[in-house]
């Protein structure tokens, strides 16, 4: 490489080693114009009076100046001759220091008090250590300068042609990586910055603009821009709210759920430390209470045997002459016998105690059986048409024997149409701003309908009651949500429909009780208290009513299985243990919900939302539900 190129010394002709800029913008090697300016006296680059000059433009600089490593410069050449484009430079030689006869360079002017926030860029040019603020930064010096240093390039011709720009912080960043030339031209095909080596070579036929036009029209668009990612941000921050609200409901659920695990585990074993004192206690009465027999028994058979042998000793005593005493110890001797001639009770056939073990044995086989089973359930390996009811346990609900046999044999869809209940909507109970399609399907609209008047007809509140009351045995009816707000449930028959909205509506009331989809999640309303529930939406939802066992459950059915939502039904009353605590929703199930069926039910369908929109499902295999949407 040559002096004429911009990476090389114009004085020894070779790529620039330790480069230093003067205040004109000319780049040199550091020992070339440390070995020239000790000479400006006799004539060489200095001119009249001593004054050091550039070798090239002959600009004049103070005596002061001290030469100082322009490091951008130097690091862009060692990052052009990693690529290969330049022969391998030559050692650098060791920073000269400044001649003898300089005196030591002071700052034109004091370095001005920056905020610490954000470091300005600092002159090229100026001393080290008292570097000024960058006026502009220069993309063919490649060199920042202050005002100072920057007034040769709007005094000299030869500088009026460089490029300046605002400080630059890393002036490669404006660089060809390739070609270590200014970027200068925007592709817009590619929508890259090039030099004007790339677009002459690579980017024929592009659509190539300078950077400041394309900047205007970039600047043009945006606003439109920022507006999307505004919108876009606000739809991630509805994203995260939604899923920080989920994140929360899962912990609650987690935290409830371990809760209610851990006082389900330690009152099982108090059932079985109670049933372990009651068998062991059993045993203990079933031991005394034979024992005393057996030992009595001893004891008496021991006094006989005693009596024998004495009477037998006595008559063997009796002297051959005394027939007397000889007749009286044989009387005695026989009455001896015949007070020992019944025979005893002998050894007990069975010792009923002994069948405990026998018992303790098949609890801790159906205890094993039973967590075997409820554990692969709850890792998703048995069968959810054999589990249907079996996972709706919740605080400290049992099911008596017979119904949870049946329920864990009956787990699929089939088992419920057993107790199919056909609901027709009642048109008298129908709210003005409800549309029937029937007696199958309810819609909302906005417009009232001219119903005639019935005193059955609720006034406040958009809902409608089926035909026919349900007050003994099992029923079970489907719902198919098609849009909107819907809740389902069952309403006393003798509440009055003309309750304002507040207390009208379907859950928010002691005679009523519903499952709720609010356009987000499932919800159970009973007497004003909402319990969310963590399942995705189902279309199809199924509700079981079991009047005997005071108990309602809602579903939802998928392709013929049952996944159970929520069922609602008070707990069984322990001794000693309070109701529900840390959880109002049961608590107020176990407090009002056994009164709920007290009366005569109806199922019962509320449409909140203007949009709102329903259907009673089918409940045959065969049937297909088809509604059209209007």
């Amino acid at each position: 490489m040559d002096g004429s190129g911009p990476f090389g010394c114009p004085i020894c002709l070779e790529p620039l080693r330790e480069p230093v800029t003067l205040p004109c913008g000319h780049n040199f090697c550091l020992a070339c114009l440390g070995a020239l300016w000790p000479h400006r006296g006799s004539g060489g680059a200095g001119g009249p009076g001593g004054a050091a000059r550039c070798p090239l433009c002959q600009e004049p600089f103070p005596d002061g100046l001290q030469l100082r490593k322009n490091h951008t410069l130097s690091e862009l050449l060692q990052l052009r001759q990693g690529s290969g484009s330049g022969s391998a430079p030559a050692p650098e030689p060791a920073a000269p220091s400044a001649p003898p006869s300089a005196p030591e360079p002071s700052a034109p002017c004091a370095p001005e008090q920056w905020p610490a926030a954000e470091e300005p860029v600092r002159c090229d040019a100026c001393p080290e250590g008292a570097a000024l603020p960058a006026a502009l930064s220069c993309l063919s010096c490649l060199a920042s300068f202050c005002p100072a240093h920057l007034a040769p390039h709007e005094r000299s011709p030869g500088l009026r042609g460089h490029r300046l720009v605002p400080p630059l912080r890393r002036l490669e960043e404006s660089l060809c990586p390739r070609h270590l030339r200014p970027l200068e031209r925007y592709c817009r095909a590619e929508r890259l910055c090039l030099c004007e080596v790339c677009a002459a070579q690579e980017h024929r036929g592009h659509e190539l603009v300078s950077l400041e036009q394309e900047r205007a029209l970039q600047e043009a668009e945006q606003p439109k821009v920022l507006s999307a990612a505004d919108d876009r941000m606000d739809e991630l921050g509805a994203g995260i709210a939604q899923a920080r609200r989920t994140v929360a409901l899962i912990k609650s659920a987690a935290t409830a759920e371990r809760e209610r695990v851990s006082r389900l585990f330690g009152e099982a074993l108090a059932t079985l430390h109670r049933f372990q004192t009651e068998v062991l206690g059993f045993i203990e009465d079933g031991e005394t209470s034979m024992l005393g027999r057996s030992q009595g028994d001893l004891r008496q058979q021991e006094e006989q045997r005693s009596r024998l042998s004495r009477a037998r000793h006595s008559l063997s005593q009796v002297p051959e002459a005394d027939s007397v005493g000889f007749l009286q110890e044989l009387l005695a001797l026989r009455l001896a016998l015949e007070e020992g001639c019944s025979p005893g009770p002998g050894p007990p056939k069975e010792l009923s105690f002994t069948k405990s073990s026998q018992a303790v044995r098949t609890v801790r086989d159906v205890l094993a059986a039973a967590c075997a089973s409820q554990w692969e359930q709850l890792r998703g390996l048995g069968s959810e048409e054999d589990g249907l009811q079996k996972l709706g346990m919740e605080d400290g609900e049992s099911q008596d024997p017979d119904s949870t046999d049946q329920l864990e044999n009956e787990a699929s869809r089939d088992y419920f149409l057993k107790f199919a209940y056909i609901v027709d909507l009642d048109s008298d109970t129908a709210d003005k701003f409800l549309q029937l399609f029937g007696t199958k399907g309810v819609k909302r609209v906005l417009c009232p309908i001219n119903y005639p008047e019935s005193p059955t007809r609720f006034t406040h509140c958009e809902q409608v009651l089926g035909e026919g009351a349900l007050d003994r045995g099992s029923y079970y009816w489907e719902v198919e949500i098609i849009e909107g707000w819907v809740s389902v449930g069952v309403m006393a028959e003798d509440f009055s429909p003309q309750e304002p909205y507040d207390r009208g509506r379907l859950g928010r009331n002691a005679h009523s009780c519903c499952l709720q989809w609010n356009g987000r999640a499932f919800s159970v309303w009973f007497h004003g208290l909402e319990a969310v529930l963590p399942q995705p939406f189902s279309p199809t939802v199924g509700v079981c009513l079991e009047y005997a066992e005071r108990t309602l459950a809602f579903y939802a059915v998928r392709d013929g299985k049952m996944h159970l939502l929520r069922r609602l039904r008070a707990s069984r009353a322990r001794r000693g243990a309070p109701a529900s605590p840390g959880d109002p929703f049961q608590s107020r199930l176990d407090s009002h919900f056994g009164g709920l069926f007290t009366r005569r039910l109806k199922p019962a369908f509320f449409l909140e939302s203007v949009d709102a929109h329903l259907q009673i499902g089918p409940l045959k295999k065969s049937c297909i539900s088809v509604l059209k949407r209007r």
